[in-house]
């Protein structure tokens, strides 16, 4: 009897119901346990060696082993190196580098020297996900090389954070490759990101996502607002690299608040929500403060996805100043500035996105859509190489409101290359494709056509931008 009634409800049920794909697990254990396990003690112990170094700056000594831009280098080597051996050599140490000469602020030759460990992923080891760091700091004259430039926040805490991702996730296995990033020439004109950027292309790199973290360990703003439990992500809007013929096609079919940029903010901001506790991502439209660069910016000069990741209240008077105190107010960027639980949580914020997304399988490409004056709209994908995704489950469908800042809507569909969407209407939503692991991990959610692409980038020009066209 019982038999006979499960059959005749079966029966009563649409085909689609009964042809759904089983769904991949919304959340992953591993990532959870991710998201708690930076340690604020160790990145307090980094920020203390790095502002030891007394000065930074890009012009600063070289040869010293306890001062300036060489002994700290050496040291972020040096412990990338002893992270490495903790996991059984998991890390390629290495410096990556170019000789810098007459710019505004490098008037004379100098090697800018960035600092890399990569991770090599199991199976699909030439995509990449990149967190970054500054190593340089500076005071008040960019050009002075001497003073003590303590760079408690700006930066030692991005590059304390890199450090600490790279003890957390070498102890983990993923698809793709991740690279932590020690950058160097940020405050003379953004010329360690220049040089990463170049060797990615040189070396064929596909860059999925970088997340560059500048300033990452300030609760005080300003403005007199305290707060721990927000970050700040900047993320460009329309790609730096579209065509003339691209922005045509973008002007009928959207895509100005859906580059790969805006949708890596997007998966940030999820991740916080998912994993990270007591943290709340702001996603800012913008490429990063009004006027002002960072690191990621070469990145997206070469057209791909990179964002900030920083504080969301800054203090001026903490950035870019002589240690001095004037009229009762103090100046500096001392370590008194920090907050180190503050920039543990940033830190698992990025730990959780790299795993995440070096977990998952690659974003869909050639990601195309359809559906003028009708009723329903079909998205086709390019499918996932299986060799670059052996744990591939399938695809799923995003769709949101134009006016939504995170997608609303969603669909498992399976392990198809194209699926359409009866009754949801082209002309009220955005729309977008991700890829999705067995175990559940995604990947970001990639808008139709040339504007929301996570692939095709092109060669980085070798002139540096102008130091007048934004202040670093």
């Amino acid at each position: 009897m019982r038999s006979t009634l499960m059959s005749a409800l079966l029966l009563c049920l649409p085909l689609s119901a009964l042809a759904a794909p089983p769904v991949p697990p919304a959340t992953q254990p591993e990532l959870e346990q991710i998201g708690t396990a930076p340690s604020a003690q160790r990145i307090e112990a980094d920020i203390r060696t790095l502002v030891g170094f007394g000065t930074r700056h890009t012009l600063s000594d070289t040869t010293s082993d306890t001062r300036g831009i060489g002994a700290a280098r050496r040291w972020i080597k040096a412990e990338f190196e002893r992270i490495s051996a903790q996991c059984g050599g998991c890390l390629e140490v290495r410096y990556v580098s170019e000789v810098v000469s007459g710019e505004t602020r490098v008037p004379d030759p100098v090697e800018i020297v960035n600092v890399i460990a990569i991770q090599r992923g199991s199976s699909d080891p030439d995509r990449y996900v990149i967190m970054s760091g500054d190593i340089d700091s500076r005071v008040s004259d960019v050009m002075d090389a001497t003073s003590d430039a303590p760079g408690a926040n700006d930066n030692a805490s991005g590059v304390a954070g890199t450090l600490e991702a790279a003890r957390v996730l070498s102890k983990h296995r993923f698809a793709g490759s991740i690279i932590y990033a020690a950058l160097a020439g940020e405050e003379q004109g953004l010329f360690g990101g220049k040089i990463l950027a170049r060797h990615a292309i040189d070396n064929g790199w596909r860059i999925e996502a970088v997340l560059n973290n500048d300033m990452i360990g300030n609760i005080a703003g300003l403005n007199g607002v305290i707060d721990n439990t927000t970050a700040r992500v900047f993320a460009e809007g329309t790609r730096f690299d579209e065509t003339p013929e691209q922005a045509t096609a973008r002007r009928f079919t959207g895509g100005e608040v859906d580059s790969p940029s805006r949708n890596l903010a997007r998966y940030i901001d999820r991740m916080a929500d998912l994993y990270v506790p007591n943290l709340d991502v702001m996603m800012v439209y913008r490429l990063d403060r009004f006027g002002r660069g960072g690191h990621h910016r070469p990145f997206n000069d070469i057209g791909a996805p990179a964002v900030r990741v920083m504080e969301t209240n800054e203090h001026y008077h903490r950035q870019h100043q002589d240690l001095r105190t004037e009229d009762g107010v103090v100046y500096g960027d001392t370590i008194d500035g920090v907050d180190f639980a503050y920039a543990a949580k940033l830190t698992a914020l990025n730990a959780v996105t790299l795993a995440g997304l070096a977990g998952a399988p690659p974003p869909p490409a050639d990601v195309e859509i359809e559906g003028a004056v009708t009723a329903d709209t079909t998205l086709r994908w390019s499918p996932v190489p299986a060799a670059q995704a052996p744990d591939l489950a399938g695809y799923k469908l995003y769709w949101r409101l134009t006016t939504e800042p995170q997608w609303s809507h969603s669909r498992y569909v399976g392990n198809v290359s194209q699926y359409t969407l009866s009754n949801v209407v082209i002309d009220n939503y955005f729309f977008g494709v991700a890829a999705v692991s067995t175990d559940g991990a995604e990947s970001p959610v990639v808008f139709p056509g040339a504007a929301g692409s996570f692939g095709g980038y092109k060669a980085v020009a070798r002139e540096p931008i102008r130091q007048d066209q934004t202040t670093p």
